[in-house]
């Protein structure tokens, strides 16, 4: 197996959008927990890793959208921003897979999803401060929402999912990255 076919893509974009759905919905039994473990950003970054882009783009808008029309997290007010950062870290995640390749499948994995974290948080934040709270948004808010209060989901995404991916291919789920040279 050397490619992901379209169907195994959108089977596991579907899943991972579903999971967009469900995994919320148990984290939020924890005060605040939606904005300490991020469990909405989990199946999006693993959906571009694995999927590309296009797939990881995809989970990114209809994840957090489906979530919120079927649960009501988060909320409309919310929505739109999170659908950006989201989209963003769908959409780097696949775009460094396709540029990143290290011969070494979790650095190649790692790099990928540090790009894509900080990316998110980047343009999340600058959508912030440009276009939904203009003027009363500060540096300060930024690294308090998306550094210091998200370190769990960060400590969280950075342990779990390069390992899911990982635990994918060595069960021949997904294509090898890198198959060892005959001869």
């Amino acid at each position: 197996m050397t490619r992901l076919s379209y169907v195994k893509k959108a089977i596991l974009t579907a899943a991972c959008i579903a999971l967009c759905v469900v995994l919320p919905m148990a984290f939020h039994a924890i005060p605040n927990a939606g904005n300490i473990y991020c469990p909405m950003h989990m199946p999006v970054l693993l959906c571009g890793l694995v999927c590309g882009w296009p797939f990881g783009l995809l989970c990114g808008v209809a994840g957090p959208v489906l979530s919120s029309l079927f649960t009501g997290m988060p909320s409309m007010a919310y929505l739109p921003s999170m659908v950006i950062e989201l989209a963003a870290y769908g959409f780097v995640a696949g775009i460094m897979m396709r540029i990143v390749h290290t011969k070494m499948l979790l650095a190649d994995l790692y790099i990928s999803l540090a790009a894509a974290l900080l990316a998110g948080r980047i343009v999340a934040g600058a959508s912030r401060a440009l276009i939904f709270a203009p003027g009363s948004y500060s540096m300060a808010a930024w690294a308090a929402s998306y550094f210091v209060t998200a370190l769990p989901g960060l400590v969280i995404q950075l342990a779990l999912l390069p390992a899911i991916a990982f635990a994918l291919e060595k069960a021949r789920l997904i294509p090898v990255r890198y198959p060892k040279m005959a001869g």
